[in-house]
């Protein structure tokens, strides 16, 4: 197979991969935030969240359930710097995903990544670090929100944990998406062949 990669566009598309994967997998994880509520474990992402409290009829008190899943309704995210979140991040994994997958395969396809296309890529990677980015630097935004106060003993306020702590899974899509827009960016730019010139 003939790939229309350079040395060097082999390690961009790798790199461009992890990236993405890293970035993806630390926007979906619910283990932005982390508190405890009722003496139980909880924590937060932008758009899901783990155990939360329910009125126990039969005990006539609150009790927390122990699951993780996504809110019920895009409205029942918990304030609107969060949704605002989730909607500029998903769309920066989603560019860096693309790019990403195009780059895999240009591996396998010749004449794939010109370098003009290499630095377009470059340029739409750099485009979706930023957002993504610029999702994480909202996020501490929506902790004054009801829900955070509660697991954060009512201490917490926009950028101000209480007691709480930032989770992995906010440095794992931050650090992806640093990482596509220093490294994999400049990579970018030397990942394509020069395209051959035909003579017709």
């Amino acid at each position: 197979m003939a790939s229309s990669l350079t040395c060097t566009g082999v390690i961009w598309a790798l790199l461009s991969f992890l990236c993405a994967a890293t970035s993806c997998v630390g926007f979906f994880m619910p283990y932005w935030l982390w508190g405890s509520q009722l003496g139980k474990p909880v924590s937060f992402g932008t758009f899901r969240r783990c155990s939360y409290p329910v009125h126990d009829e039969s005990r006539q008190m609150m009790v927390m359930v122990e699951e993780c899943g996504r809110y019920a309704s895009f409205q029942g995210i918990p304030s609107a710097e969060w949704r605002i979140c989730t909607v500029v991040t998903g769309l920066g994994c989603g560019l860096l995903l693309l790019v990403a997958l195009t780059a895999l395969m240009g591996c396998c396809v010749s004449e794939l990544i010109s370098r003009t296309v290499g630095r377009v890529a470059g340029g739409i990677q750099f485009l979706g670090g930023l957002l993504i980015g610029a999702g994480c630097a909202l996020y501490p935004l929506g902790w004054d929100s009801e829900e955070v106060r509660q697991t954060c003993g009512y201490v917490s306020g926009q950028f101000d944990l209480g007691k709480c702590e930032i989770g992995w899974a906010y440095y794992c899509t931050g650090a992806g998406a640093a990482s596509a827009m220093l490294l994999c960016t400049w990579l970018a730019c030397f990942s394509g062949k020069k395209q051959k010139q035909y003579p017709y």
